[in-house]
């Protein structure tokens, strides 16, 4: 879905590769999110370094990696987010290959002075993996984890399915990292006590955004790989900024919606609670990302 005359381009307008082409955060099996800080008086140097290497794995990659930028909104200023979409962990290796072997690759980067253009130690990576019923030892019903595609797959494991898969919507009402005018990442760390409550809750909070506003919004389910444990993370793909009040006006209006966010879910003989004691207090943070197009605040 094309957001149809977008007040800020969607990310897919970012690259030379047909939409059609491009892996985003519905179909990636991987999303690795980067993240730098410009230095002061790097600004446009910065970006346009950020947009060359994001284009050439982007061409180079086709069904393999996409790559889209970011800035952060409302946060830190000049702070840059790629995400780098995989079709697997196996394609990530390739990337590396491509970083020895590729002389354009290399000698784009050598001729830029990225190292000049950011602060140092500022450059981190994240990686995410599209959550599946069961992931991690957790348990749901006891039916639900045996409906996956991983559980259902026979013979080794290869890759992940997208995240598409959580969403019953049609792929065209999908929003998501390619087509959307804000990009909200949530993240959370859950209580280890509640680590399958809190994935069960996550997965029902995001399907009821996805099913009252097709084509509006669509939040995407994500697990932290080789970083904190039990740290979940939802990608909440907006069509625009103003798209933000009809998320609010859910929560207030939409009974069904409340419920969620007051019932009890955790076992009496577990103490009881709603969904705030499954997460620890003060991790649930909110970045608001926009896609970045040429000439964004003012470089």
């Amino acid at each position: 879905m094309t957001n149809p005359n977008p007040v800020i381009p969607p990310a897919e307008h970012q690259t030379s590769v047909p939409a059609a082409d491009l892996i985003n955060s519905a179909t990636a099996g991987v999303i690795v999110e980067r993240t730098a800080q410009v230095r002061n008086g790097s600004h446009a140097k910065g970006r346009k370094f950020a947009r060359m290497m994001a284009e050439m794995v982007t061409a180079k990659q086709v069904g393999v990696a996409s790559v889209f930028l970011y800035e952060e909104t409302f946060g830190t200023k000049d702070r840059l987010h790629w995400l780098i979409h995989l079709s697997s962990l196996h394609a990530y290796e390739r990337m590396v290959h491509m970083g020895t072997s590729d002389g354009e690759y290399r000698d784009n980067t050598a001729d830029s002075g990225w190292d000049e253009i950011f602060v140092d130690g500022s450059m981190t990576e994240t990686v995410l993996l599209p959550q599946f019923w069961g992931m991690y030892g957790t348990k749901v019903d006891g039916e639900r984890e045996k409906q996956s595609t991983v559980y259902q797959q026979q013979g080794e494991i290869t890759g992940l399915p997208g995240a598409r898969e959580q969403v019953p919507q049609p792929y065209e009402q999908l929003v998501h990292s390619g087509n959307c005018g804000l990009l909200l990442h949530r993240t959370a760390q859950l209580d280890y006590d509640f680590r399958s409550e809190g994935r069960t809750f996550a997965r029902e909070a995001a399907e009821s955004i996805n099913e009252n506003l097709p084509g509006e919004a669509t939040v995407f389910v994500y697990e932290e790989a080789f970083g904190a444990a039990d740290r979940i993370h939802w990608l909440i793909h907006m069509k625009s900024l103003s798209t933000y009040y009809k998320v609010l006006a859910l929560h207030v209006k939409d009974e069904k919606v409340r419920d969620l966010y007051f019932q009890e879910r955790i076992a009496p003989e577990r103490g009881g609670g709603t969904w705030a004691r499954m997460f620890v207090p003060g991790s649930m943070t909110d970045t608001g990302l926009t896609p970045h197009h040429w000439g964004m605040y003012a470089t």
